[in-house]
């Protein structure tokens, strides 16, 4: 591809009022509108009257700058060029915006959380935002946290935490069913020396609760997956009190490695692995990783925290052994790969169980998908503000996803390819009649998607940001 030689580029101007960069904002808002986000903020939220006046409209106007891209303040400058002033109503200034952020406290951060349930619940409404096949029967519910990097002293909460580097601790909560990419139902910023548990139980109480509202009919419940570093009795005891099953991750203790040690070498099965090979002719995989479980107590320091449930263990051959003097090994050693598990063994059974369990890896996509997002900076220096800004960045991602949901195409697709596909579309508006008309470009691959998700979100009246 190369640059026209019979109609040549040798000038340029900004001098156009009709044209859009993001077209696609407007049937998102429109999906926007059509959950109430505006009037949910404006419920909620008791900010001060002086720069929190119109919360409903600068809640929109920064869920929309996000959609767009804006990853600071000073990006939201992108809600008020060329035609933006004609379709939408009160584009504010970045300025604007970032006084309304600073004003906000912890109260007013929970009561944005509040606003963030209830807009998930009016996306989920008006779009199959969770209605794939559940996996097994279930609602898989991720549990995972992650470290925004930060730089300077001025932030307040800053600190270094697991990863040492200095930033804030993101905890983050998603849902999943099958044929569906994932959607947060659950998040909350803090200090970034904060070890990963910390609030972890209430957070899989919010999130299971959230996900029942969601869909409160499935048939094989929900199930709550996370890594070694949530294994323990609050986070665990936590889900079995919300009715929930658990499938987590343990650390190899001493009790841990006995049981290993107690399986019967009998009961490994070879499962699906990257080296795999499956024999028709037996009907089952050869492979050298494989799985087994064996019935396993959990916490059992006290009587009262002690957990049944089953030690579901994977292992594969140790490929890197300590160097000898040059003898062969005399037997195969192993690295064990263990999760605690509270599931049916006649609803999944080791196999599955297994399978299941690896799938929790979903989640380091989504804090992938935040931080290539709004989430690529935390703007302000204070910890309420950032806190403000991590909710409504999840806002901003549950919308793009329900928008997403319109094309097949798009289900699964990450929110900087609906970004280029739906959102940054440019368009030119013509008014005839006092009404408007978005001319966009010819051939635009993402036609057919952009145009039924305007179709089902056509809005008559101006919309606020």
């Amino acid at each position: 591809m190369q640059l026209s030689h019979t109609h040549p580029v040798t000038a340029s101007a900004f001098d156009d009022r009709n044209l859009l960069a993001e077209a696609g904002l407007i049937p998102v808002l429109g999906l926007a509108q059509d959950c109430g986000l505006d009037d949910l903020a404006d419920e909620h939220l008791t900010l001060p009257t002086d720069k929190g006046a119109h919360a409903g409209r600068k809640v929109t106007a920064l869920v929309a700058g996000m959609v767009a891209g804006a990853d600071s303040i000073d990006d939201m400058a992108l809600l008020r060029h060329g035609a933006m002033p004609t379709v939408f109503d009160h584009p504010y200034a970045p300025s604007t915006l970032g006084s309304f952020l600073r004003t906000f406290s912890f109260g007013h951060v929970r009561q944005l959380d509040a606003v963030a349930t209830r807009f998930l619940c009016g996306l989920a409404e008006r779009t199959p935002l969770v209605d794939g096949p559940e996996v097994g029967g279930r609602i898989l519910v991720d549990l995972d946290d992650t470290i925004v990097p930060v730089h300077g002293h001025a932030k307040q909460g800053s600190g270094y935490g697991y990863t040492g580097v200095r930033g804030l601790n993101a905890l983050i909560a998603t849902a999943t069913t099958d044929g569906r990419a994932p959607v947060i139902v659950g998040q909350r910023l803090r200090r970034g020396g904060a070890g990963s548990p910390r609030g972890a139980a209430r957070m899989v109480t919010d999130a299971v609760a959230t996900v029942r509202r969601l869909h409160p009919h499935t048939p094989g419940g929900v199930l709550v997956r996370a890594d070694s570093a949530f294994y323990g009795h609050k986070m665990v005891s936590a889900a079995i009190r919300a009715g929930v099953d658990v499938s987590v991750t343990v650390r190899m203790t001493a009790k841990v490695k006995a049981a290993i040690a107690a399986i019967d070498e009998t009961a490994w099965t070879p499962i699906e692995d990257t080296d795999a090979v499956y024999d028709e002719p037996s009907g089952r995989w050869i492979s050298r990783a494989e799985v087994a479980e064996i019935d396993f107590t959990a916490f059992t320091r006290l009587a009262s925290e002690r957990t049944p449930g089953r030690l579901v263990v994977r292992r594969i051959p140790d490929l890197n052994p300590q160097a000898g003097d040059g003898q062969s090994a005399l037997f195969d050693t192993w690295r064990f790969h263990a999760f605690f598990t509270t599931t049916d063994p006649a609803m999944l059974d080791t196999v599955t169980a297994d399978k299941v369990h690896r799938g929790h890896a979903i989640i380091e996509q989504v804090h992938a998908d935040l931080k290539n997002s709004a989430l690529a900076h935390l703007p302000s220096g204070r910890f309420a503000a950032n806190s403000a800004w991590l909710v409504l960045a999840v806002m901003a991602f549950n919308l793009t996803r329900a928008a997403a949901i319109t094309g097949a195409r798009l289900a699964k697709a990450t929110t900087a390819t609906i970004r280029r596909t739906l959102i940054s579309v440019p368009a030119r508006i013509a008014s005839s009649a006092r009404t408007l008309t978005l001319h966009l470009p010819q051939r635009w691959p993402w036609e057919n998607e952009w145009s039924r998700l305007f179709a089902s979100t056509q809005r008559r009246k101006p919309q606020a940001i």
